[in-house]
């Protein structure tokens, strides 16, 4: 089992420095500093939130369920966060690319991944020809994460499983 483990991370590194190295053109690193954002809470709450005070059905119920999907999931981020302090690859490997201001919290999962896609589920699934737009979108946010130093990707995948995970339930319980 230990040898899979060690193939496993060593794959798994290998991937982040593929994404991470890809930082040569300054319009592309502008690109992914800004779209990281959009995971972001003051971004997910705000456009959920405005969509739930001012959209009309069935955006403003999209909206609700995104916004309830967001509190929700982030308990388990924040637990698992605490119960498996996994460095941040930047912290970790040398020679890896960060954006500005690194942030020094625990990597495992992805906190952006997480709110970008229990924010887009929702919409996706009350119409989703959405889903051609948002879906790309919030894995760019994922890509952005690795990209900028900050996560590995499975720390990208369990984010957006997550946060997809806790969409849909919301959906289905709503």
């Amino acid at each position: 089992m230990g040898r899979m483990l060690q193939w496993l991370l060593g794959q798994e590194q290998a991937v982040f420095r593929w994404v991470n190295r890809r930082r040569q053109v300054p319009f592309i690193d502008i690109f992914f500093n800004k779209i990281t954002h959009l995971g972001g809470a003051t971004a997910t709450i705000s456009v959920t939130l405005a969509l739930v005070l001012f959209a009309e059905q069935p955006w403003r119920k999209a909206g609700l369920i995104s916004l309830i999907a967001l509190a929700v999931s982030h308990l388990p981020v924040a637990a698992i966060k605490k119960k498996y302090p996994r460095l941040r690859p930047y912290l970790v490997l040398p020679g890896t690319a960060t954006g500005e201001n690194p942030l020094t919290d625990h990597s495992f999962p992805s906190g952006h991944s997480t709110a970008i896609f229990a924010a887009v589920i929702p919409f996706v699934l009350v119409s989703p020809a959405l889903g051609f737009l948002l879906i790309p979108l919030a894995l760019l946010v994922a890509y952005s994460r690795m990209y900028l130093g900050l996560h590995y990707p499975s720390d990208c995948l369990a984010g957006a499983l997550l946060g997809t995970m806790t969409a849909v339930i919301v959906y289905i319980l709503s």
